[in-house]
């Protein structure tokens, strides 16, 4: 009983999920690819329902490919923005009534390929604005009771019908006023009802694919031609098969109908049907006739036609348009000589990629009217081309436009006198051709504009080019420079070329527009853009440029101010240096020493000449020289081995400057040297050794003396000697913390002016008692006692 009660709540659920939609118990995706154009692309996520999406206020919603099988009354009822909607390629089978009632500002519904058996006018009740509707391929047998469509008068797209589709009922299309397309898919169509079509007042383009009524229902067929040439102007035929005699004879339908043109599409022709089919509508009103992507089995021979002879007055058809046209047995198949008269009004001609390979000269000359000639893709050669142009007689004087792109040419210079006198003709066509040179001179039409020379692999120009020109496309060759004076020409296209600088803007004086993309440029620049007096489009994308420092700054922000470029920045990407290699040239950023190298260095030469200037000054200042020289002092007496007590050759080294040496020698070195034992003095006088350097003599000499006599004066001050020994002195005292400097002041001197570097010597002044040479010679005995007692030596002395 449990698992009953368990399983009648989930069957509640499932209905309950089913048919409300209510994502909260069912679960319902989200969908989250909606972009800020309020664009939402779901499409091929395998969703079973219609998702959550992030925001409201959508505007296109494509939910295509998805495994949709129901649309509810909800699923859309937040969306009431949404203005197109894709539904197509699910399996939807069911649509409740109401579920297009919110999004009533639907302009595009697409509900194709799905599996929808019915059909309900109320899912259209309020989408007055739906312009495009396309029920495709579902499997409808009929468009539903009648009026389906009554509330869409604004509809301008309309597309019905499957293979399952069996009849048009005289009520399905009221309501519509007028459509600019409208494709039936109707193979096995069984009821037309007479008027049907008829409630729509006009259609621009009408696209029928009923292969089976035209091969087993010749009555449905004319009655739907019949509506249909009423209120149609063009007519497309699609996918049918018009092989058997009789199978054409239901265009009788539209020969004095509205239809003007007239379009087959994949479909099959017999000689037989269209030998009935000229005969049919020779006096119709068609202006244009269609043959695309379609099937010719026979050799032309349309012997009942060809036995007609039309007056020109009552030929409407002006323009043929035939691409891709198998013709099963071309090169057998006869030319249009017996239809001359038909040519005659023929004002444009397309026939492309249908292997035609010659025109007669007698063909040619039918077109008396011509003006449009499109021959693209097939099989002429220059020695047809002859033949076709009637060896450059003239052949086509209303000739304004002519294409032979995709042939078999070869020889420029012979295709130019050809058309030589073509004196209307103002574009041609001769792209993808192989004409590897241009000759030296060619004749050509004298009001030519427009000439496309792309895809044929031309290596050189010459001035044969015609000076006319107003548009000239050479893209896809091999061109290295463009050497031709064209002053007229406004728009030059050479992409996808090898040029590696810009054209010459002199060359071409009028120039608009410039296309030079996949070339290998290397740099654009305000000289290059300037030449061009005029020109106001560029495009210069997917080139080889080197990101230097003059092309990327014209590029972010001179050459927006110069010219209009017409491709996507995403194209202008650096190639060189090797560390900018793929990078967008907007997003280069160089440093100023990379641009300004020169200015650079010679601000940063200045700027290391004026740091040792400021250096220089602060070792002036603090004497950094000094002690400099103290260390190096310091460093060599290190090296040497320490002085030994027996290496002391004097008592004392006397250090005086050369001004006070009457008073050094009289009175000093007199008194010492003559005690008994005497004092043994160094004096550089007499005691320093010739040919060595005077600071070795002054470091040896200190060394090997017990004590050294300052002689202070205001002379040694001044003394550079008397520095340097001072110097090493006020090494020694540091170094060896001994009481070796005795001083003696010769005269008063304030302490200042011993320099303040000489910490110690000044300390050893203020803490420690000097010698002062006395004026009065009643003190001169004291003075001389107490200078003995301090450089007396020990008993281990030399004394």
């Amino acid at each position: 009983a449990t698992m009953g009660v368990l399983f009648i709540k989930l069957c509640k659920l499932f209905l309950v999920c089913l048919f409300t939609g209510y994502s909260a118990i069912c679960g319902r995706h989200n969908c989250h690819l909606c972009d800020e154009r309020s664009i939402c692309d779901c499409s091929a996520e395998e969703l079973l329902q219609v998702p959550n999406l992030p925001m409201k206020n959508i505007l296109v919603l494509n939910l295509s490919f998805n495994n949709i099988e129901i649309v509810t009354e909800t699923d859309f009822k937040v969306w009431t923005e949404l203005k197109a909607l894709s539904l197509q390629n699910n399996k939807i089978h069911s649509i409740h009534e109401k579920a297009f009632r919110f999004p009533k500002k639907l302009e595009y519904l697409d509900l194709s390929y799905n599996q929808l058996g019915n059909l309900s006018p109320s899912w259209f009740n309020d989408l007055v604005l739906l312009q495009h509707l396309n029920i495709l391929g579902n499997i409808y047998r009929t468009l539903g009771q009648g009026f389906i469509f009554q509330s869409l008068g604004g509809l301008k797209s309309l597309k019905f019908g499957n293979p399952s589709f069996k009849a048009i009922s005289n009520k399905d299309f009221v309501g519509i006023q007028k459509l600019d397309d409208m494709e039936l898919h109707g193979s096995h169509l069984k009821e037309y009802e007479k008027g049907s079509f008829r409630h729509i007042k006009h259609i621009s383009h009408a696209i029928l694919s009923i292969h089976g009524p035209f091969e087993n229902d010749g009555v449905l067929i004319r009655k739907m031609l019949k509506d249909l040439s009423n209120c149609t102007t063009h007519l497309e035929l699609k996918d049918i098969e018009l092989t058997l005699p009789n199978s054409v004879q239901s265009f009788s339908e539209i020969c004095h109908a509205g239809v003007k043109k007239l379009t087959f599409r994949n479909v099959s022709l017999s000689d037989e049907a269209v030998d009935d089919f000229i005969t049919v509508t020779i006096n119709s009103g068609l202006s244009y006739l269609g043959i695309e992507d379609s099937r010719l089995s026979g050799k032309g021979a349309w012997k009942k036609a060809s036995k007609i002879k039309p007056a020109l007055k009552a030929l409407k058809l002006e323009a043929v348009n035939i691409k891709n046209l198998e013709i099963t047995n071309f090169y057998a198949f006869t030319s249009f000589l017996d239809f001359r008269n038909y040519l005659h009004s023929l004002k444009r001609v397309t026939i492309i990629d249908s292997k035609v390979f010659l025109i007669p000269c007698l063909t040619s000359q039918s077109f008396q009217s011509l003006e449009y000639l499109d021959l693209s893709g097939n099989l002429l050669t220059d020695y047809a081309m002859k033949e076709s142009a009637c060896h450059g007689n003239g052949t086509w004087k209303n000739l304004q436009y002519l294409n032979l792109s995709k042939n078999s040419l070869k020889f420029l210079g012979q295709l130019s006198q050809l058309l030589t006198n073509l004196n209307k003709l103002v574009s041609l066509d001769i792209s993808q051709n192989t004409f590897f040179d241009v000759p030296e001179s060619c004749n050509w039409p004298p009001n030519l504009q427009y000439l496309n020379l792309s895809t044929s692999k031309i290596q050189l120009l010459t001035p044969s080019i015609p000076q006319s020109l107003h548009i000239l496309d050479l893209s896809n060759n091999d061109l290295t420079v463009f050497t031709v004076k064209l002053p007229l020409l406004k728009e030059l296209y050479v992409s996808g070329n090898k040029f590696m600088q810009m054209p010459d803007g002199r060359l071409v004086p009028s120039l608009e527009v410039l296309s030079i993309t996949g070339n290998k440029l290397n740099t654009l620049n305000m000289k290059n853009i300037k030449a061009f007096e005029k020109l106001a489009l560029l495009e210069a994308g997917n080139n080889k440029y080197v990101c230097s420092c003059e092309f990327v700054p014209f590029m972010q922000k001179d050459i927006t101010h110069m010219v209009k470029l017409n491709d996507s920045r995403q194209d202008y990407v650096c190639d060189s240096p090797s560390v900018m290699k793929g990078l967008l040239v907007w997003d280069i950023h160089h440093s100023v020493f990379e641009c300004h190298m020169m200015i650079s260095l010679a601000v940063m030469c200045t700027g290391i000449l004026f740091v040792f200037f400021i250096i220089v000054i602060l070792c002036y200042k603090f004497h950094v020289l000094w002690y400099l020289r103290m260390t190096w002092a310091w460093i060599q007496a290190k090296r040497k081995p320490t002085t030994r007590v027996n290496n002391i050759y004097y008592d004392a080294f006397i250090s005086y400057s050369e001004r006070d040496s009457e008073w050094v020698e009289n009175y000093l070195v007199n008194e010492l040297e003559s005690t008994q034992p005497p004092f043994r003095l160094c004096l550089h006088k007499r005691d320093f050794l010739p040919g060595k350097w005077i600071m070795d003599n002054i470091i040896n000499s200190i060394e090997q003396s017990q004590k050294t006599l300052f002689v202070l004066s205001k002379h040694f001050v001044s003394s550079e000697w008397c520095r340097y020994e001072l110097d090493f002195s006020h090494f020694r005292l540091f170094d060896e913390n001994n009481d070796t400097a005795i001083l003696i002041l010769l005269e008063p001197i304030p302490k200042e002016t011993i320099p303040k570097r000489f910490c110690k010597l000044r300390k050893l002044m203020n803490s420690q008692t000097y010698l002062e040479w006395p004026e009065d010679e009643a003190l001169q005995p004291i003075f001389w006692h107490n200078l003995k007692l301090a450089i007396k030596r020990e008993e281990f002395n030399l004394r």
